[in-house]
């Protein structure tokens, strides 16, 4: 199987060590800024608003934290353009880009639960090269570069070595138009929650990339992301020694929003349980019927 690499996008992009030591660098000063305004905002905010999408909010943190995470970017790599979820993208059309997802997990954050990041990943031509997450609350802050390998507070990190379906403990999400759509992602939930310890839905996808990497989780996978949920946890997954693609067939790409992430033990099995799976049937806006949902 063909996979995503990191390295290659670093070789592309024609980046030195050099280069790559200066920007994970600033990548992690940039997440831990982030965490830190966070956490400054946790359980105390004071604006929540819809941003027109069922469940898709965005606070008072998010656009503080945004804030410091850009004048800090702007000021200490003024040449890499930026592409952020509050602000859209700016310094132009520049094929070296900052993703940046000042609060992943705002519905968590709003609600006083804490599973949520900050989340800076370094993109060329829409392919991770490197990133790290901050995840303020349980103080973990992960990076990883080319080079390098992947951290979690200074410490190697490596995916779980994992390579029985049946022992692995899996995480998923479900996108924002999961109440409009059948093919969301449910039936694929079920299936493996009985093929599996079980599956988490953190609602990060920051978090559920940084805890695979870490070998806390042995896979994800989900749909409808957007570059800055996945830049950084990308590169942090690959470097760990995991497996990237898209599920259940085909290579990753960033502006596709899918991603399987996983200890390459389990990725086989696991694409092929994907794949055998269709939605389950029913009202898209009322509950499924729960029947076969093998293929």
């Amino acid at each position: 199987m063909n996979h995503f690499r990191s390295s290659i996008s670093a070789n592309n992009a024609g980046l030195s060590s050099s280069d790559i030591n200066n920007l994970i660098s600033i990548a992690r000063e940039a997440s831990l800024i982030g965490g830190r305004v966070l956490m400054e905002n946790y359980g105390r905010l004071t604006s929540i608003k819809d941003k027109g999408r069922i469940g898709d909010l965005v606070t008072n943190a998010d656009l503080a934290a945004e804030d410091v995470i850009l004048k800090f970017l702007k000021e200490n790599s003024p040449e890499i353009a930026i592409i952020a979820e509050e602000s859209g993208s700016s310094n132009g059309n520049n094929l070296l880009n900052w993703c940046v997802d000042p609060l992943d997990g705002t519905t968590n954050f709003a609600h006083g639960y804490p599973f949520f990041a900050t989340s800076i990943g370094l993109t060329w031509n829409q392919q991770p090269i490197l990133g790290a997450i901050d995840i303020p609350y349980v103080k973990e802050n992960y990076w990883a570069a080319p080079g390098h390998g992947a951290f979690c507070n200074n410490q190697l990190i490596k995916v779980s070595s994992c390579n029985e379906l049946v022992n692995s403990l899996l995480v998923t999400g479900f996108a924002y138009d999961r109440v409009t759509q059948i093919n969301n992602n449910y039936a694929e939930f079920c299936w493996l929650t009985h093929r599996t310890r079980g599956v988490r839905r953190g609602g990060a996808a920051a978090v559920d990339l940084a805890f695979v990497a870490s070998g806390k989780l042995d896979g994800y996978w989900e749909r409808g992301l957007a570059p800055w949920d996945l830049a950084a946890g990308i590169a942090i997954v690959d470097q760990a020694g995991g497996s990237i693609s898209d599920y259940p067939y085909g290579e990753f790409e960033l502006t596709k929003g899918r991603v399987l992430a996983c200890s390459p033990g389990i990725e086989k099995v696991l694409k092929n349980e994907l794949a055998q799976v269709k939605p389950l049937q029913g009202d898209a806006y009322g509950a499924p019927e729960l029947q076969d949902i093998r293929s």
